[in-house]
């Protein structure tokens, strides 16, 4: 079957056409134009790049929300910096995976959703859509956590009250977003980068062992007590899967040229973007790391602290920075996490949002997509805040992390599958290096979240203290559940492509050979009309 895709040979706006004057083309009066001008005019590659700048750093945003700061939190309080590699293969995999999702965007001008929704069949499509839906209500989870922790910071109010409250401020983001998404973006960035400088600064006050903290970012090491659980959570808190349907479609509000240098430097430059921006992400979770491991391993730690240490949560690590904030710690730590909580909502926002519509065609309104999100995630969020306090909120932000971990395969899957297949991209698909570098690193965290998954459930259905018969119940209902997840995935990796889509490129040579047909037809009727 052979698909082509609308608007392939123009994705956005119709460029602006070039003035007649000496002078060039007009000047850009705003950002769509200004994209425009990039491409039509001769500009060095550092400036067309910096036309390219904004998808993957808007990505990234989603390494530094509140699920990455509790996750890097716990690994350092329990493991010192034996984790530290776990952050470094994550980054890099992220890396390639956002690369390889540009990419995808960059040469189909579809984006991840909309193309599993026209290759896979309906039932196949609806459970993808379900589960990706799953995944943006688990990372927004964290966002709602962490602001209302932060509100408890400011405030001193319960954290149940926090999490009501935060399930209001989408209008206040809403409010805020009718002053320019840029400018909002660029506030936010702002108030989360200071909390990056407080934690550089406590990490030279601090002084981590380099020579531990380089043995800990590339010698892998499981050593540690409940080891594998923090690499799970560390795994599921920095490559998340509604990330892949995210960087996908960001892409396309850059007018990329049709051209295969167009192409091509587009995906280059998508990818260095990603590079800088991973790059800074990677050195923030470095550091928050190593911030924890230092002073929660530290002969000379308070007993205070020591209890905060031994069960750290997100609103009760301001005294970290208490060396570098004295008394104003919890105040601009609170502000700190307020920002990375708002400024998170944006991607979950956008992913949604762009998951609705290429797997349902429904182009619901940002609005009510960041309503509907947010307030199905305050649900458990306040049944937990409300049962198990700031210690129970802390353990939902893990678990949300373990299931965005378990479900990554099922946006995975179908980008490796996408960028590696010559029918979605041409002689744009992926290497033979990258094609078994990245399956194979792909099929390790994969298999890691299997074993996990399964050791978990076996262990705990045949060592819980209930009666024979609820855990016979149980493993009836468990055991077929795990078959059907290692069947799915056994699907999705196996299953052949069934479908051709025009690409860019090709449409624009059929476009070159119509229109040169169209001039010699042109040229043969004027020279027929002076005979």
């Amino acid at each position: 079957m052979f698909v082509v895709a609308p608007s392939l040979t123009a994705v956005g706006p119709q460029a602006p056409l070039l003035s007649n004057s000496n002078f060039g083309p007009p000047e850009p009066k705003s950002f769509t134009e200004l994209i425009h001008w990039c491409f039509l005019t001769q500009e060095p590659a550092w400036k067309r790049f910096l036309c390219h700048v904004g998808p993957g750093f808007m990505v990234s945003l989603a390494y530094l929300d509140p699920g990455n700061l509790e996750t890097d939190l716990q690994a350092g309080s329990s493991h010192r910096y034996e984790l530290l590699w776990v952050i470094l293969i994550g980054l890099i995999f992220a890396l390639i995976i956002q690369s390889l999702s540009a990419n995808l965007g960059v040469v189909t001008g579809w984006h991840l959703a909309e193309l599993c929704k026209a290759e896979y069949p309906t039932w196949v499509r609806i459970c993808l859509w379900l589960l990706a839906e799953l995944a943006v209500i688990a990372a927004d989870i964290p966002e709602v956590i962490g602001t209302a922790f932060a509100f408890n910071l400011l405030f001193h109010i319960p954290v149940w009250v926090g999490v009501l409250i935060t399930g209001s401020s989408t209008l206040l983001l809403l409010g805020l977003q009718k002053y320019g998404v840029r400018k909002l973006e660029l506030l936010v960035a702002l108030l989360v980068f200071t909390m990056a400088a407080c934690f550089f600064i406590e990490m030279s006050i601090v002084k981590p062992p380099s020579k531990e903290v380089i043995h800990g970012l590339f010698v892998p090491s499981l050593s540690g007590s409940g080891a594998t659980g923090d690499t799970i959570a560390l795994l599921g808190a920095l490559v998340m899967p509604h990330n892949l349907f995210l960087h996908s479609a960001l892409v396309l509000s850059r007018n990329t040229p049709s051209s295969v240098r167009g192409i091509k430097d587009a995906c280059r430059f998508f990818l260095f973007e990603s590079g800088v921006a991973l790059f800074v992400a990677l050195l923030i979770n470095i550091c928050i790391v190593s911030v924890s491991g230092t002073i929660c391993n530290s002969s000379k730690l308070s007993p205070d602290d020591s209890a905060k240490c031994s069960d750290i949560t997100l609103d009760s690590s301001s005294f970290l920075l208490r060396n570098v904030l004295g008394k104003n710690s919890a105040v601009v730590y609170g502000v700190a996490l307020l920002a990375c909580g708002i400024s998170s909502t944006i991607t979950g926002t956008y992913a949604g949002q762009y998951i609705m519509q290429g797997f349902l065609d429904i182009k619901t309104k940002q609005w009510l997509r960041n309503l509907m999100t947010r307030s199905i995630a305050i649900v458990p969020s306040l049944i937990v805040a409300i049962i198990g306090g700031s210690s129970g909120a802390g353990r939902l932000i893990i678990i949300a992390s373990m299931i965005l971990s378990v479900e990554l395969p099922f946006a995975l899957i179908p980008l490796l599958k996408f960028s590696s297949s010559s029918n979605k991209m041409g002689e744009n698909k992926n290497s033979i290096y990258i094609i078994w570098f990245s399956w194979i690193l792909g099929f390790i965290i994969i298999g890691i979240n299997i074993y996990f998954l399964s050791s978990k459930l076996v262990g705990w259905i045949f060592h819980n203290s209930m009666p024979i018969y609820a855990s016979v119940l149980i493993a009836i209902v468990v055991f077929p559940l795990m078959l059907l997840y290692i069947s799915a995935v056994i699907y999705l990796t196996f299953r052949k492509d069934t479908i051709k889509f025009a690409l860019r490129g090709e449409l624009q040579a059929v476009e070159t050979d119509k229109s040169k047909v169209a001039n010699h037809s042109s040229n043969e009727e004027n020279k027929e009309q002076l005979v």
